[in-house]
């Protein structure tokens, strides 16, 4: 009796723990499954300046020259942009156009947020020199990578972010320089509802 007694204790115990396990994966599943839900819709709502690419859903076309739909690196491009959005009361942005582009100074006083500033500039430098377009919806950032190879770009690390200056020999390019530089002020400004206009090619 004491044997039994015995035996039906450990198929309860076992059995109880099977379905512990099976409900324990089950929430780990759904946690993930709307992890990547959110993800997507942020995406998909052009959240961090991406969009559907210039030929529609899926991305086709010209972003996918710099490897899938947001180009190579896109993930972290996406949580770099995504983040100084989020903390862009943080950061201080002085543009001064020249000749034939622009001299840009953006800063935070947050250490921080200074490392994302200089970690997503070099992102967007390199995306530039290897023409790896980005944000393709916006008929302006299609025509800046169309003309990427006609730009030249200088960084230089400050104490609190970067100073950036980029010119072209070409007046359109400079023209797209500058209105490119307008436009992340207005990012910088008027957040995620900004990244999801469409922005003028100048003329």
């Amino acid at each position: 009796m004491k044997l039994l007694r015995s035996l039906f204790t450990s198929y309860l115990v076992l059995t109880i723990g099977l379905v512990s396990l099976n409900w324990i994966q089950a929430q780990e599943r759904q946690a993930s499954t709307s992890l990547g839900g959110v993800m997507l819709a942020q995406r998909g709502n052009g959240h961090g300046g991406h969009g559907r690419g210039r030929h529609g859903r899926g991305g086709k076309g010209h972003e996918k020259q710099g490897g899938g739909r947001f180009g190579r690196g896109m993930d972290q491009d996406h949580q770099l942009i995504f983040y100084l959005l989020e903390h862009r009361n943080e950061i201080s942005r002085k543009v001064i156009k020249t000749a034939n582009g622009i001299d840009t100074l953006t800063e935070s006083q947050n250490p921080e947020v200074a490392a994302v500033i200089q970690k997503h500039v070099a992102a967007m430098y390199k995306r530039v020199e290897n023409v790896q377009p980005i944000h393709m919806r916006d008929p302006l950032f299609r025509a800046l990578f169309s003309n990427a190879k006609k730009i030249k770009m200088e960084m230089k690390l400050t104490a609190h972010g970067i100073r950036v200056l980029e010119s072209s020999n070409d007046p359109l390019t400079a023209r797209l320089i500058q209105a490119h530089a307008d436009t992340v002020s207005l990012f910088l400004k008027n957040g995620f509802p900004e990244v999801r206009k469409n922005h003028a090619v100048p003329q």
